[in-house]
């Protein structure tokens, strides 16, 4: 009896093992990328003097499409872009070159001018913009809007939905004295953003979703800690990246030459438990030359192994 046992306990870990096996090699991979594109919008600009409301220059958006068609991504979560006028004409312009990404979203909140939105290759599900967040930080008397709000994107794949939430945090860039570098504010704007996505999905161990963006915030601080769980309920996973030289800094200050760690990547229990080969990414760091002319920040992509 006892050898019938053990037969059967064999036989049910040897089915198990089969099952993932055929899990693994069945799975979809879906590739993500973020990117700060740096104003591709119309913005005041120092270009042989001083030019109001001026578009991003051809050579940057050259060299921008260029690092668009390196990265190979299926969906790219875009932040500064200023509007879907601004991301047809990106498509268009891709398209010219052979680079195909025909779907799109795009969304404005209380920033008008830096814009969030979403090109892909494959088509899109549901599209929602979260306009109406509100982020209140420590010390202050009444909540701000989330300034560039919150884009949520449903992914159809041939194991079900995968969700992207793009975010695009507060700058470092404050005039207040009692919270130098936003700090705070960044912290309440995360909050905000890991409050809507609970309510979206209140059982992350389950759900399929990714956190993407720009945070102006480095792993480790108190914003991504934020977006990472909720008292004991863990809610994303963050993503180590590297670009081709082993790098990974995602933002350059030119002029100090200070260089960060500011594009993040995050995704749910229910998609990754942080070990296994299902969940990789990389920051695009070449060719160099279009990566320094494109924009401030640097891209970073993930691929994903959604099993059916």
């Amino acid at each position: 009896m006892c050898g019938i046992v053990k037969f059967l306990g064999g036989l049910a870990a040897g089915l198990v093992w089969v099952m993932l096996a055929m899990a693994s090699a069945t799975a979809e991979t879906l590739t993500m990328a973020t990117y700060n594109v740096q104003n591709y919008n119309l913005t005041d600009r120092r270009i042989g003097g001083f030019r109001p409301d001026y578009p991003k220059p051809e050579a940057e958006k050259a060299a921008l499409r260029a690092i668009i068609a390196v990265m190979d991504a299926d969906v790219i979560a875009l932040q500064e872009i200023g509007g879907e006028a601004f991301l047809r004409e990106l498509r268009r312009d891709l398209e010219s070159e052979g680079v195909f990404y025909p779907h799109i979203a795009a969304m404005f909140a209380a920033d008008t001018e830096r814009g969030l939105g979403v090109i892909s290759r494959v088509p899109l599900g549901a599209v929602t913009a979260h306009r109406d967040l509100l982020a209140k930080r420590r010390g202050a008397e009444e909540a701000q809007p989330v300034r560039r709000g919150l884009l949520e994107v449903e992914v159809p794949t041939k194991g079900g939905v995968v969700t992207l939430f793009v975010v695009h945090l507060k700058s470092r860039i404050t005039e207040l004295k009692d919270d130098p570098a936003a700090e705070d504010q960044r912290v309440a704007e995360a909050q905000a953003v890991r409050d809507r996505v609970l309510e979206r999905f209140p059982e992350p161990a389950t759900a399929r979703f990714l956190i993407v963006g720009d945070c102006n915030d480095t792993p480790g601080s108190r914003a991504l800690r934020a977006l990472q769980a909720r008292g004991k309920t863990q809610i994303s996973r963050w993503v180590d990246a590297t670009d081709e030289r082993g790098h990974r800094w995602t933002h350059v200050y030119r002029q100090p030459a200070v260089y960060s760690r500011f594009d993040h990547a995050m995704v749910s229990p229910g998609l990754w438990d942080g070990e296994s080969d299902a969940v990789t990414a990389r920051s695009v760091g070449e060719p160099w030359a279009a990566v320094a002319r494109a924009s401030d920040h640097r891209a970073v992509v993930v691929t994903l192994k959604v099993a059916e």
